[in-house]
């Protein structure tokens, strides 16, 4: 039971747990993009792996940065050799995402795995995925250790890339915009499986004033 001190509120200290049959961050912070990382270890061999700490971090450059609990391969990939490919997941790459989500030896292609198809990249060695109709090749930035709030290291680590190449499906401009709704991407809500669409049905607008 949570004695919370504010009435009406659960309240917690992440430290000491939260006191929920789930862990509720990954809920609360949603939907959260799904980072579709593609990229090749020191020998060539192909890996692709989703991750949903993951977000577009600026324009110009445009920089993208994805977040690993654990050294994973998608990590230690994009240290050794300073390139990844970020790959748009739709709802007809649902599954297919989730297949590559398994946990495997390295070395094993998730390409294959997820019956899906490896695209050249044009600035980056690592492949992108053919069947996504948007991908980002990046070169590492760098990547940082991230800490608790005391400076001690936690086993998770940033990386961020910035985008050299982006190849977008022409289906999905038009009038010279990109149409977000034509792309149906999913996106990750939390929970142990919950996941998202983006359509019409959701979309409003609102102009910046001034």
């Amino acid at each position: 039971m949570n004695d919370s001190p504010i009435p009406g509120f659960h309240s917690f200290e992440p430290s000491q747990g939260h006191g929920l049959a789930h862990d509720p961050l990954n809920s609360i912070v949603a939907p959260r993009p799904i980072g579709w990382i593609s990229s090749l270890d020191a020998q060539g061999r192909r890996n692709l792996a989703p991750y949903s700490f993951f977000n577009l971090l600026s324009y110009v450059p445009p920089i993208l940065g994805f977040s690993s609990t654990l050294r994973k391969d998608s990590l230690g990939n994009a240290e050794q050799t300073g390139e990844f490919v970020w790959n748009l997941v739709t709802r007809k790459l649902a599954q297919a995402m989730n297949a590559t989500s398994a946990s495997v030896p390295p070395g094993v292609d998730e390409f294959e795995l997820a019956g899906l198809t490896p695209a050249p990249s044009l600035k980056v060695k690592p492949p992108r995925v053919a069947e996504s109709p948007v991908a980002f090749e990046c070169k590492v930035i760098e990547v940082i250790r991230l800490k608790y709030a005391d400076g001690r290291p936690t086993n998770s680590w940033l990386t961020l890339g910035e985008a050299v190449a982006i190849h977008i499906d022409k289906a999905l401009i038009e009038n010279g915009a990109y149409n977000t709704v034509l792309a149906e991407p999913i996106v990750r809500g939390g929970g142990p499986a919950d996941y998202f669409t983006i359509g019409e049905e959701q979309r409003f607008r609102m102009t910046r004033p001034g």
